[in-house]
């Protein structure tokens, strides 16, 4: 078969000639020939399958430069990147299903036909941190306030402090009066000064390019909770007897399981599943996760450092947080368990139960 011409290369490629002459341009799709009197464009038959590939890409809403670097790889690799692309996908429709149920259920409220089925609701809280039984300093930080429970673990020279200095920016916003509407932008604000407090106490240490913190945290406002989520500390969900967890871990390790280059068992025992991708702090990523949250009357949350979520398997999580009433007694046991595993790092656990509050 000779060289086709453009409206027959569109017609078998399923893409648009002026599409064609964009990838042409940007050196994605290169014509076989181009005749030197007309200026026609002529592709080959064994360019179809590139073409039909970046057809595919495009429907999945690939940017045109990553569909270029993907065009460039063997086929294992783009599988990889495809599916690390559609990952990425994936979280960030989460979010915006998460924003655009936040915004329905923030209108109906508004609608006086909509009654409330419960009263208002508020919440029960305890926290508890440990060193651990192998660390000499206890690095974590965990808090829990009326409107903010909060988990922090930090590394490097002065980790503690930074942990610390996190958790202290978003106790500024505790006190006040946040409408719900303005939740999300409350925490993006919030997370911005606490990433400068973690710079400043890095400042201030032999090395600041390895101080760095996570944080997990949620800002109650009586009927929605605000997550703010970075590093591979926890929010977990207890509600009707099913636990979830509800945060993403920002860790190398995670992200290989995300591209399928890792199984969820090989991951729990790699030596690098602590190697954080994202955190407050210098040299790394500091694009935190943040979502609305609906509370349910019965909700059960627990923040955690990996501390625990490392050493103690979830069914053990979920056996406590299910049979131990009092939020203070489970994070006691929380913590046992991660000492009886061995205690080979500090362990930081915030539990708060959602409850009717009394007229």
């Amino acid at each position: 078969m000779g060289l086709l011409t453009i409206g027959a290369f569109a017609k078998a490629s399923r893409l648009s000639p002026k599409a064609l002459r964009l990838y042409d341009e940007l050196g994605l799709l290169t014509p076989a020939r181009v005749d030197p009197v007309t200026g026609y464009r002529l592709y080959a038959p064994e360019q179809l399958e590139q073409a039909r590939t970046v057809a595919w890409l495009r429907r999945l809403g690939m940017p045109l430069a990553r569909i270029q670097h993907v065009t460039t790889l063997e086929a294992g690799q783009a599988a990889r990147e495809i599916r690390a692309f559609w990952a990425q996908v994936e979280a960030d429709t989460a979010a915006r299903r998460d924003l655009a149920a936040f915004l329905i259920d923030h209108l109906s409220r508004k609608d006086p036909a909509m009654t409330p089925t419960t009263g208002p609701l508020g919440i029960r809280y305890a926290a508890l941190s440990d060193t651990g039984l192998v660390r000499e300093i206890n690095q974590d930080t965990a808090y829990a306030g009326p409107r903010l429970l909060a988990v922090a673990d930090g590394c490097g020279s002065r980790g503690a402090p930074a942990g610390a200095a996190a958790v202290e920016a978003l106790k500024r916003v505790e006190a006040d009066d946040i409408p719900v509407g303005e939740l999300l932008n409350t925490l993006e604000d919030v997370i911005e000064e606490a990433g400068q407090a973690v710079h400043d106490v890095a400042g201030h240490g032999s090395a600041p390019e390895g101080t760095a913190t996570t944080l997990t945290a949620m800002l109650w406002t009586g009927s929605q909770l605000g997550l703010v989520h970075i590093g591979d500390s926890r929010a977990y969900l207890l509600r009707d007897g099913e636990l979830a967890q509800i945060t993403h871990d920002h860790t190398l390790v995670q992200s290989m399981v995300d591209e399928g280059r890792l199984s969820p068992e090989e991951a729990a025992s790699h030596p690098q599943r602590s190697l954080l991708v994202r955190a407050l702090g210098q040299g790394a990523g500091t694009a935190a996760d943040m979502r609305l949250h609906d509370a349910h009357l019965g909700d059960r949350y627990l923040l955690c450092s990996d501390g625990l979520s490392t050493v103690v398997p979830t069914p053990d999580i979920h056996r406590v947080l299910s049979g131990t009433a009092e939020p203070e007694q489970a994070v006691r046991e929380l913590v046992a368990l991660a000492n009886g595993s061995g205690g080979p790092d500090n362990v930081s656990c915030v539990i708060a139960d959602v409850l009717e509050l009394q007229a």
